[in-house]
């Protein structure tokens, strides 16, 4: 019949992924929590979803684990740096406070 409805073509996907359906993708199959396999669909790479592929074993060399500190690093408050300059802040507010002292006595 000409008015039966037609299943929807589908295009071209972002960043040029082809279009697929998920749902016929093969499964993770990972145990869960609960005993069952996983129902999520498993990557090309390894076969498990993204949840159950495994996580970083994180950086090797010193480069990449100093890359990871710093951009791990949110606003340097509690850094070495920044502990030993409030500690010179304070031990210099003390000196000053006890400046102030002594002229107030009348004293120097």
């Amino acid at each position: 019949m000409a008015n039966e409805p037609q299943s929807p073509r589908r295009g071209s996907l972002k960043n040029g992924n082809p279009p697929g359906d998920f749902r016929t993708a093969a499964r993770c199959g990972a145990k869960t929590r609960r005993g069952t396999s996983c129902q999520c669909p498993g990557m090309r790479t390894n076969g498990r979803c993204r949840i159950h592929g495994g996580l970083s074993t994180g950086p090797k060399t010193a480069e990449g684990i100093e890359r990871i500190r710093q951009s791990r690093t949110k606003h340097g408050v509690y850094s070495q740096a920044w502990q030993a300059q409030m500690a010179k802040n304070r031990e210099t507010r003390r000196k000053i406070t006890e400046l102030i002292r002594i002229l107030d006595r009348g004293g120097l």
